[in-house]
């Protein structure tokens, strides 16, 4: 039996040694061992993050970084131990433990390192990357009399609001009154006329007290007569060359180039409708572009529109296919008011303005010798008809 089992024992290591000659198992030994060398090679890539920030900005981050951090973050290791000593030095203890206290000074040194080593050793921070900040929206008074009370905070900038109304509302003193109270505060305005000259803009102004050549010198006022029908002719040879499509900007066609104002003032968007007659699609393709323009470069546009009725007044809205209404951020209605005695007065209603509170109801106004005053306290009442 014993001679068996030796047997047994030598043929079991033969065959052990055979198996591990055979160079079957040796590739799969390898592949085996390339297999989980690429497995670990994969986890290792998928902590790393390589971010590509340049020096510049790795240094204000860890800058930044390092005023925030405690002190005790800028120490080592003997950090720790530095809290014991501390704390040990207020606390009376025996003179034993003292010593004991005064040999850990002397093998566990407390080492601090500057912001220039921090700088080279502290790579975790190179992924940080500074947030954008969303750009707030700016908003400004138009310092008009009582009318900054019935909208808070103000007018929003950058959005295109109509002004519309009947005939002798007072929609032109009101635009200037805005014009020359942005050029008071730093402003550019550009009052784009289709109607009146500008000899008679200056005038108006001047009635009121105000000295527009002033702000003319200054570069802060640009006040312009245009011609609609240039207009017209000039949109419609763009048309044909881009096949029915406005795919054109609007700088060349009517803002000049030579001023970049912050406040536009059009002065009226019925005149140019007008040059429009008979073709309301182009007119409208016109308009989007014009708003697209206003609102990409951050101009703020109040844009007088003539009505002979109260448009937004009554059961039914009808609008020829201008759809202005629709394409600007606030609407400010000045009426006619006409009472039952016959007597004539104004009205003012801010209809809608985007991104802001109103205070939705028609209120007196008045054309002084100072220009344009709104009471907001006082409501129109009575038996009246708008105008």
């Amino acid at each position: 039996m014993k001679k068996r089992g030796a047997l047994a024992n030598l043929f079991r290591k033969i065959m052990s040694d055979k198996k591990a000659e055979n160079p079957r198992n040796r590739i799969k030994k390898k592949k085996s061992k390339r297999k989980i060398s690429k497995k670990i090679d994969k986890n290792k890539n998928k902590n790393k993050k390589i971010h590509y920030i340049s020096k510049k900005k790795r240094q204000k981050i860890l800058k930044k970084l390092a005023k925030k951090m405690p002190e005790k973050k800028m120490q080592k290791k003997g950090g720790r131990k530095l809290k014991k000593i501390k704390k040990a030095e207020k606390a009376k203890k025996s003179p034993k433990k003292i010593e004991k206290i005064k040999k850990i000074k002397k093998t566990s040194p407390v080492k601090t390192f500057p912001i220039k080593n921090m700088l080279k050793k502290m790579k975790k921070f190179s992924h940080i990357k500074k947030k954008k900040e969303k750009k707030k929206t700016e908003f400004f008074k138009l310092n008009i009399p009582g009318f900054d009370n019935l909208i808070s905070p103000g007018v929003p900038a950058g959005t295109s609001n109509l002004v519309e109304g009947g005939p002798g509302s007072g929609k032109t003193i009101f635009c200037l009154n805005v014009g020359m109270n942005a050029c008071k505060n730093g402003r550019k305005v550009l009052y784009m006329s289709f109607e009146e000259p500008e000899e008679k803009l200056r005038s108006h102004l001047k009635n009121f007290g105000l000295k527009p050549e002033e702000y003319e010198k200054k570069g802060l006022l640009y006040i312009k007569r245009f011609n609609a029908l240039d207009i017209a002719r000039s949109v419609e040879a763009l048309l044909s060359e881009a096949k029915k499509e406005l795919l054109i900007d609007v700088q060349p066609v009517l803002i000049p180039s030579e001023f970049k104002p912050d406040i536009v003032l059009i002065d009226s968007l019925s005149s140019i409708a007008s040059a429009f007659s008979g073709e309301e699609n182009r007119f409208r393709i016109y308009m989007e572009q014009l708003f697209r323009y206003l609102e990409s470069h951050e101009i703020t546009s109040f844009l007088i529109r003539e009505t002979g009725n109260p448009t937004h007044v009554g059961a039914t809205f009808i609008e020829k296919g201008e759809a202005v209404s629709f394409l600007s951020d606030g609407i400010i209605a000045l009426y006619n008011v006409l009472f039952e005695n016959s007597k004539r007065g104004r009205g003012l209603e801010i209809i809608k303005m985007r991104g802001v509170d109103v205070k939705r109801k028609i209120v007196e106004c008045e054309i002084t010798k100072k220009g344009f005053v709104v009471y907001p306290e006082r409501v129109v009442k009575g038996n009246y008809r708008l105008t």
